[in-house]
């Protein structure tokens, strides 16, 4: 064969295959991931940058084949149904929700797009599903036992400061997990403080800009230490209770990241580990799965961690059989 045949042939080749790659290039899917933020981007970027990472982990490159629409409701949680309208109408590939509030507006919005909870309260609890396992209807993802997690806190609270007789449970009505009348959890803390012999006084918070007047009216109410209960408002300003515990000089437990902030125990899901978690059943939804399909699961492990700077400073004694139990013990 010569040369001049064999440069046609080659010429041949390449136009035929050129096409085809060009082609190949073009079939890559792009799916669209649709995100539900109850707060906002500032108070909730190392869990979407962990889910983020979870997707990564999997072959997901976000700009390459997979695209976020983020939407955020700033704290203001009745926005959560118009924020989650409007994904649907974007026809989201997968609607990434956390908490309650979020769950529900999702749930509320679509019955057609598969829901993924990145992490949300007592699902069984609230209504939200009737079976972890197999089930009609579009939601999988993570839950946890917010009821008995938050009844636990107030034991252990009762055990750090034992002459405790009065505890300030801060919560955000606008949860339905929290709400003082019907929130299962509130009734599960209830249930506790009437076995331990604790009287409580509820606090609500709507807004980081509220935190200041509620400690204040905490303090004036001589309450003698503070639970804080899992709501995304508090999870996003876990800095600002913090300090305003310190500040007030309250013994304070509240969502493991309390603590690592200058609270001081933090006890329950690590948030963290359920967002990047959540990849895996956006995973499954995107390669053809149902999501009734798909068993929502639930921690198989509570974290506790006690920042004992802080006991320090205020004075405590944090029983052994606590810090034997602790994950984690900052100094």
């Amino acid at each position: 064969m010569n040369n001049r045949r064999r440069l046609l042939i080659a010429l041949g080749a390449g136009a035929l295959t050129a096409p085809l790659n060009s082609l190949a290039q073009q079939q890559v899917k792009i799916h669209r991931i649709g995100f539900l933020g109850a707060t906002s981007l500032s108070g909730y970027q190392r869990y979407v940058d962990a889910l983020r990472a979870g997707l990564l982990d999997l072959g997901y490159v976000d700009g390459k084949n997979i695209v976020f629409e983020l939407r955020w409701a700033d704290g203001k949680y009745d926005r959560l149904p118009e924020l989650a309208a409007e994904l649907v109408r974007l026809n989201v590939d997968v609607l990434v929700t956390h908490g309650t509030p979020g769950t529900r507006a999702a749930k509320q919005a679509t019955t057609t797009i598969p829901i993924v909870m990145a992490t949300s309260g007592d699902v069984l609890a609230t209504g939200v599903v009737t079976s972890l396992a197999r089930r009609n209807g579009n939601i999988t993802g993570n839950t946890f036992f917010s009821p008995e997690i938050n009844a636990k806190k107030l034991q252990m609270l009762k055990e750090i400061v034992p002459q405790s007789k009065r505890v300030a449970v801060l919560l955000n009505p606008d949860n339905p997990m929290f709400n003082g009348q019907t929130g299962p959890a509130i009734q599960a803390v209830q249930t506790a403080a009437r076995s331990l012999k604790v009287g409580l006084e509820l606090f609500e918070a709507r807004a980081r800009k509220e935190l200041d007047e509620v400690f204040s009216a905490i303090v004036s109410k001589r309450s003698d230490a503070v639970l804080v209960v899992d709501d995304a408002l508090f999870t996003a300003n876990v800095n600002g209770i913090a300090i305003l515990a310190a500040t007030h000089r309250l013994p304070v437990i509240g969502m493991m990241e309390l603590a690592n902030a200058g609270g001081l125990v933090g006890f329950g899901v690590n948030f963290l580990e359920q967002f990047r978690h959540a990849a895996y059943f956006v995973d499954r939804i995107l390669k053809g799965a149902k999501p009734g399909d798909v068993p929502i699961e639930q921690p198989i492990k509570l974290e506790l961690a006690i920042n004992m700077a802080t006991a320090k400073a205020l004075g405590i004694k944090i029983p052994d059989v606590l810090l034997l139990r602790a994950d984690k013990v900052i100094e």
